[in-house]
């Protein structure tokens, strides 16, 4: 499965409402001021009660043992500092535990000190992994509401919303008891986003438009609309138009909207092209985390540059064609996620002078 389409599923139990919305909804908007905080329910002087997407959960001190449940929820640990004992990733490719975090863990791998245990997959985890982990705190997304009632007997657990990335940061900041740190980060991700956008001046001045494209297969390409969360906002954050078509303006709500490539050249008035790519095939083919950086975008940057449809763009002719990993911006919406696809966009699109 693509990470689209994982993505894509998760998306679609949020937004649709498939879970318990018990934090209040605020959609992530990466230019937004910052929310009013949220105000832990303390029931004594060492407990807290912490609302999340399955209701309420007690948690009391400074949880040390913690299991994480996929990218997002790691994502958001390590942004505050605190390093967990095991992990659950959404997809298979390392076996074993990680006693090398750094080639076996996709970006955030650099992040961490020590190794963890494997829990399985982040939305079937191994209920055995984690007994034996032993953990007093689990940090999952709605994507795990079907295994909360067996996680939440193990250790007290804390779902968050996957398309609501500051709560998100926020709910997990009072469960490890980070809350006022959390703030602090979301404070600082705000003025990165707005110094990041004077970068961008000169550039969107000439050449404003893009076209923002994802693929796991050539010719199976969506046109990267609110669906894509991080990938899409942050490209509109920074002052760039995103280009569509007209029958595309009543698209559901956060739909996929697929694209064919004979549709390409009626968004032609594109001056910038962003292709976002994935490819989780034959990932027990590969041993490194480069390998596996280098395996998302490699099949489609070749098929673009053989695609005669393709070339034909005037994005692609001027060389204003650029290929970031939807890991980046889909797989990783927090924090993290969002300095890695600013520098990602900053180092593609401002390495050359622009016309």
């Amino acid at each position: 499965m693509s990470i689209l389409a994982v993505m894509k599923y998760l998306l679609l139990i949020t937004i649709m409402g498939g879970t318990i919305a018990a934090c209040g909804q605020t959609t992530y908007d990466p230019a937004a001021t910052n929310d009013a905080p949220l105000v832990p329910s303390a029931t004594s002087v060492d407990c807290r009660r912490i609302q999340h997407e399955m209701g309420e959960t007690e948690i009391c001190g400074q949880p040390q043992r913690i299991i994480v449940l996929g990218p997002y929820t790691l994502e958001f640990l390590l942004f505050l500092d605190v390093q967990p004992v095991g992990f659950g990733d959404h997809m298979t490719w390392h076996q074993g535990n990680y006693d090398n975090p750094r080639q076996q863990i996709p970006y955030l791998g650099s992040r961490i000190t020590q190794p963890l245990i494997n829990v399985g997959s982040a939305y079937t985890p191994s209920i055995e992994a984690i007994l034996k982990a032993q953990p007093d705190l689990i940090l999952g997304t709605d994507g795990n509401v079907h295994q909360y009632a067996a996680l939440s007997a193990i250790a007290p657990t804390v779902l968050v919303k996957w398309a609501d990335s500051d709560m998100s940061l926020r709910t997990i900041g009072l469960a490890i008891d980070r809350l006022e740190q959390a703030e602090q980060l979301l404070t600082e991700t705000r003025q990165a986003i707005a110094a990041t956008q004077e970068s961008f001046t000169s550039l969107i001045a000439t050449h404003p438009k893009v076209l923002l494209l994802s693929a796991s297969k050539f010719q199976e390409m969506y046109l990267g609309n609110e669906a894509h969360g991080l990938c899409h906002a942050l490209i509109e954050a920074l002052g760039f138009q995103l280009v569509s078509l007209p029958e595309f303006d009543n698209a559901e709500p956060n739909s996929l909207i697929p694209l064919s490539l004979e549709t390409l050249p009626q968004l032609n008035d594109a001056d910038i092209v962003i292709l976002l790519g994935s490819n989780f095939s034959d990932l027990n083919q590969l041993d490194t985390v480069e390998h596996f950086e280098a395996h998302q975008l490699s099949a489609l940057k070749q098929d673009w540059e053989k695609n005669a449809i393709a070339q034909s763009l005037d994005a692609s002719r001027a060389g204003r064609v650029y290929f970031i990993p939807t890991y980046l911006c889909l797989g990783l919406p927090g924090p993290i996620g969002t300095e890695l696809y600013l520098n990602e966009l900053q180092t593609q699109l401002l390495s050359v002078p622009h016309d």
